[in-house]
C-alpha cells in the first residue's frame, strides 16, 4: 500500500506532521477526512490525493478557495516530494525529509552526472548540496502575512534563564540560523536586482527550517508533539 507524508508549514495546524497516510487521502476540515485541517477557509472535502500509474496525484474537489501547488492554481497535478501545497490558509509540504532529500539527489545526479558534489554538512534533517533550478519550478506565492524586521517589534527573549536553559536556547537559534545561512549562500539576483532566484534544493532547506520553527512553536503549548 502506498503511503504519503504531509508536513504543515503554516496555518492553524502548523507544526503538525501527518506521517505514512495510506493512499487515497482526502484533505478537508470535515470529520472523515484522512488529513483533517482546522482551517475555516478549507472546504469540507477540499482535495484528494491518490496513486495512479506510479504517480501521486492531487485533485481539487471543486473547493471554494481552490488548491495551489508551488504557487500555481491546479485542478489536478502530479505531486513530488518537496512540493508545497496551499489549501485555504494552510501550507503543506509534501513528503518526508528523507523523500525530499532523495528527490534532490536524483535531480542533481541527472543534471550533473559526471560531477561529484562536495557535501555540505548543515545537519541531519536539512537537505544538502547544490542543485540547478529546474525549468518547471514556480516560486510559491501564498500571500503570507506582511513581515518586516523591526527592532521595535522584536519579541523579547525569556529572562532569568538558568545557564543550562540559556545554552539550550542558543543551540536552537544557532541550529536554525545555520540552516537559513546555508540556504542563502547560492541565491542570485537578476540583472536589475529587483528579484532573486534560489535553487530548488536551497528552497527545501528553507522549508525545512520553517517546519522546525513551526514544530517548536507548537511544542511550547504541547511539549509532547516535538517528538512526533
Amino acid at each position: 500500500m502506498k503511503e504519503v507524508t504531509f508536513q504543515i508549514l503554516d496555518g492553524v495546524d502548523k507544526g503538525r506532521i501527518f506521517r505514512n497516510l495510506p493512499v487515497p487521502v482526502t484533505i478537508g476540515r470535515e470529520e472523515g477526512n484522512v488529513l483533517r485541517l482546522n482551517d475555516e477557509r478549507v472546504s469540507r472535502f477540499h482535495a484528494k490525493v491518490q496513486f495512479d500509474g506510479g504517480d501521486i496525484i492531487i485533485t481539487d474537489l471543486d473547493s471554494t478557495n481552490g488548491t495551489r501547488v508551488n504557487g500555481m492554481p491546479v485542478q489536478i497535478r502530479r505531486l513530488r516530494p518537496g512540493d508545497q501545497i496551499m489549501v485555504g490558509r494552510s501550507v503543506l509540504l509534501f513528503g518526508s525529509n528523507s523523500e525530499i532529500s532523495a528527490r534532490c539527489a536524483e535531480i542533481r545526479a541527472a543534471a550533473q552526472p559526471t560531477l561529484v558534489p562536495v557535501e555540505k554538512t548543515v545537519n541531519a534533517t536539512l537537505p544538502s548540496d547544490l542543485l540547478p533550478l529546474p525549468e518547471d519550478f514556480v516560486e510559491p506565492k501564498h500571500d503570507p502575512p506582511e513581515w518586516r524586521p523591526d527592532d521595535r517589534d522584536l519579541p523579547p527573549l525569556p529572562q532569568r534563564l538558568t545557564p543550562a536553559q540559556s545554552a539550550r536556547m542558543a543551540e536552537i537559534l544557532d541550529y536554525l540560523h545555520r540552516g537559513l545561512a546555508s540556504a542563502c549562500e547560492t541565491i542570485t539576483a537578476d540583472e536589475n536586482e529587483l528579484s532573486v532566484r534560489i535553487p530548488f534544493e536551497e528552497w527545501q532547506k528553507i522549508q525545512a527550517v520553517e517546519m522546525l520553527l513551526a514544530r517548536y512553536v507548537r511544542a511550547i503549548g504541547e511539549p509532547e508533539t516535538l517528538s512526533d
